[in-house]
C-alpha cells in the first residue's frame, strides 16, 4: 500500500520568468527548469537510491550483465535479498510536459517508468492562461484586486478555483492509493506536478482551509513536500487513510547556495 507521498514542482520555464500564468498551457522546461529538475531529481534519486534496487529485484531483465568472456555474471539475489527489495516506488507526472520532464530527471537515474495522468494538470486560469499580472489588470482591475484577496473575481474569467482544484487533486490521489497495483508492498509515491495544484491538493486532503499553505510560502520550482499516509492509529484500522504533512516546500541543498530562481552564471 502507498505509505509515503511525495510531491515535486516542475522546473522553470519561460513563461516562469516572465511572469505569464500557465495553467494547463503545454510549456517546456527552459534551461533554468532543466537544471533545477537536474538538480532536485539526484538528490532526491540518492535519498531514494533504494528504489532502484527494488525495481531490479522486480524485474531481473534491467540488471547489467557482462559479457560472454566475464568470470562471473551479476547476481540477481543480491537484489532480491536486499531489505530494499520489501518497498516500491510509484512514478506519476502530470500529462504536461514541463512536469513529464521533471519527473524523468528523478526516475531515469534510477531506471524507474514513469507514468502521466491528466488528473495532475495545473490549475486551470481560463482566459487568463499566459497573460502576466499586469495584463490581467489592465484587463480587469477589480477582479484582479478580488482574486488577490481570495474573494472569487477570477472566476468571472473560466478560471478553476482553488477549492475545485483541490478537489480534482484529492479525488485523484485518492483514486491513485485505491488502486489494487499498489495493494502489495509497501509503496512511496512520486507525484511531479504543479505549484497551484499541490498546494490546493494538500490542503485538500489534511482538512486545511483554502489558501491556508500561503502562509508558509509559495510553492518554488522543483521543490517539494513529502506526506505520509496512515492507515490506523494506536492499533485501531481507521475508516478511511489520514494525511500527514512531513515537509513543506524542501529544496535540493544546493539551492541554499546558488540563486536557484536564474541558476548558475554558466547557464546565462
Amino acid at each position: 500500500m502507498i505509505d509515503e507521498v511525495v510531491m515535486l514542482r516542475h522546473g522553470r520555464t519561460s513563461y516562469n520568468l516572465a511572469g505569464r500564468l500557465q495553467g494547463q498551457i503545454d510549456v517546456p522546461l527552459d534551461i533554468v527548469g532543466q537544471w533545477q529538475a537536474d538538480m532536485a531529481g539526484l538528490e532526491l534519486a540518492q535519498r531514494y537510491y533504494w528504489a532502484k534496487v527494488g525495481d531490479v529485484a522486480r524485474h531481473p531483465e534491467r540488471l547489467a550483465q557482462p559479457g560472454p568472456d566475464a568470470v562471473k555474471r551479476s547476481d540477481i539475489e543480491e537484489y532480491r535479498n536486499a531489505s530494499a527489495a520489501e518497498r516500491r516506488m510509484v512514478v506519476i507526472s502530470s500529462d504536461l510536459f514541463r512536469a513529464q520532464q521533471t519527473a524523468h530527471a528523478f526516475a531515469d537515474p534510477l531506471g524507474l517508468p514513469v507514468e502521466t495522468d491528466p488528473r495532475l494538470r495545473e490549475r486551470s486560469f481560463g482566459q487568463w492562461e499566459g497573460k502576466t499580472r499586469e495584463e490581467i489588470r489592465a484587463i480587469d482591475e477589480d477582479a484582479y484586486a478580488s482574486w488577490r484577496r481570495h474573494e472569487g473575481g477570477e472566476l468571472a474569467y473560466g478560471v478553476e478555483s482553488r477549492e475545485a482544484a483541490g478537489r480534482r487533486g484529492a479525488e485523484a490521489m485518492r483514486a491513485i492509493l485505491a488502486d489494487p497495483r499498489y495493494a502489495a508492498a509497501p509503496t512511496t509515491l512520486m507525484i511531479v506536478g504543479h505549484g497551484s495544484w499541490i498546494a490546493a491538493t494538500i490542503e485538500t486532503l489534511v482538512g486545511m482551509q483554502v489558501n491556508s499553505l500561503d502562509n508558509l510560502g509559495r510553492i518554488r520550482n522543483a521543490f517539494w513536500s513529502r506526506l505520509s499516509v496512515l492507515y490506523d492509529m494506536n492499533g485501531v484500522t481507521l475508516d478511511r487513510p489520514v494525511w500527514q504533512i512531513d515537509a513543506f516546500n524542501e529544496s535540493a541543498s544546493i539551492a541554499r547556495h546558488v540563486d536557484w530562481e536564474h541558476g548558475p552564471a554558466y547557464l546565462r
